[in-house]
C-alpha cells in the first residue's frame, strides 16, 4: 500500500464516538447502579481519561452512545454551578480550577442507543452527527497508556494513507478466542493491510494473532456498510462485520501501536490499571511503590506461627 500524496485533499479527523450504553456486568454488582465508566482510574473517572485522550489529538467534538442509567457522563463534562459556588466561597482555588476544567474539555453530544443491538449498531447510531467526515471509535474499556497517545498514532497514519485504520496488538495464542482477529499481510513495520477480520476464533484455527483493540479511525462509508448488515445469532450488529466489508472492498490499515493497554472491564484489569496509573503520578508514585514493595516482602518472608 503507498502512502498517499500528502498535499491530496482530505478532511481533518474532528469526531470521536465513545460508545457507553454497556451494562458493565463483569464489574457487578457495582455496575448496578454506577456506570462503569464513572468507575475511578485513581481519582479521575475512566470516560475523562479517554476524552482526554481524544483532546490531546486534536478532536473537537465527542459524540457519546448513550443508554439508560447514563446520563452521569453528560453531568461530568457540564458546569456544575452550585459545585462551583462552594469552592469559591471555601477558598479551594485548586479544586475550582479542575473542576471548570473538566466542563470546558471539549463539545460533547450524546445520543441515545434505545437497544443493545452491538457495537456496530451504537457506531451507527452516530451517522446524523458523523456525517461525511472521518471518524474516531474509542472504546472507553481499553485504557492505553502511551507517548504519543494510540488515537494520536492512528491520526498519523491515516495523514499518511489516507485508509480507515484500527488499532492491533499482538496476544498469546490461548487469548485470541476473546478478539476479533485480523488476516492479512504485513508490508511495513507495524503496518498490515487487513484483508478480514475473524470474531474470536478459536485457538489453533486463529488466522494470526494480532487483535483488534478499542481505537479505530473509520472512514464515514463504514456506515453504508454497517446499515446493510443483518443482525448476528445473538440479534446484535457487529462493527467486525462492517470493517469487514470496508478491507474487502476499500482498504483498511491495521497498526501494532505502541503502549500498555489495560481492560478496565474486567476487575483485574481495573485494579492493574488503576496501580499502574497511580504508579505514574509524582504525588501517589512513591508511596505506591513503597507500599507495595511491603506487601511482597509479608508474602515472600510469612511471619512464622
Amino acid at each position: 500500500m503507498k502512502a498517499r500524496d500528502p498535499k491530496a485533499n482530505h478532511k481533518p479527523v474532528r469526531k470521536a464516538v465513545i460508545p457507553v450504553a454497556g451494562f458493565g456486568t463483569r464489574l457487578l454488582p457495582v455496575t448496578k447502579s454506577v456506570p462503569k465508566e464513572l468507575l475511578p482510574v485513581v481519582d479521575v473517572p475512566a470516560i475523562q481519561v479517554v476524552v482526554e485522550e481524544c483532546v490531546n489529538a486534536g478532536i473537537e467534538e465527542v459524540i457519546f452512545i448513550t443508554g439508560r442509567g447514563k446520563g452521569g457522563i453528560e453531568d461530568h463534562f457540564d458546569f456544575n454551578f452550585e459545585l462551583e459556588k462552594i469552592l469559591e466561597q471555601r477558598g479551594k482555588t485548586e479544586e475550582l480550577k479542575r473542576v471548570r476544567a473538566i466542563s470546558e474539555l471539549i463539545r460533547t453530544i450524546a445520543v441515545r442507543q434505545k437497544k443493545p443491538l452491538g457495537l456496530g449498531h451504537a457506531v451507527l447510531c452516530a451517522r446524523d452527527v458523523v456525517e461525511d467526515e472521518p471518524f474516531m471509535v474509542v472504546l472507553p474499556d481499553d485504557l492505553i497508556s502511551s507517548q504519543p497517545s494510540v488515537t494520536t498514532q492512528l491520526i498519523e497514519v491515516y495523514e499518511k494513507y489516507g485508509q480507515g485504520v484500527v488499532s492491533l496488538m499482538p496476544v498469546p495464542e490461548e487469548e485470541v478466542s476473546s478478539y476479533g482477529i485480523v488476516t492479512g499481510e504485513n508490508w511495513a513495520p507495524s503496518l498490515h493491510r487487513v484483508r478480514t477480520i475473524v470474531e474470536k476464533p478459536e485457538a489453533g484455527i486463529a488466522p494470526s494473532n494480532l487483535a483488534v483493540i478499542g481505537r479505530y479511525l473509520l472512514p464515514p462509508e463504514i456506515f453504508d456498510y454497517l446499515e446493510g448488515l443483518e443482525p448476528d445469532e445473538s440479534g446484535e450488529v457487529q462493527l467486525t462485520d462492517g470493517l469487514s466489508l470496508l478491507a474487502k472492498e476499500r482498504a483498511l490499515v491495521g497498526y501494532e501501536f505502541t503502549g500498555r493497554r489495560h481492560d478496565i472491564g474486567d476487575k483485574l484489569g481495573f485494579l492493574t490499571a488503576n496501580i499502574s496509573y497511580a504508579l505514574n503520578r509524582d504525588d501517589l508514585g512513591p508511596k505506591v511503590l513503597k507500599y507495595m514493595r511491603r506487601k511482597i516482602k509479608e508474602v515472600d518472608e510469612p511471619d512464622e506461627p
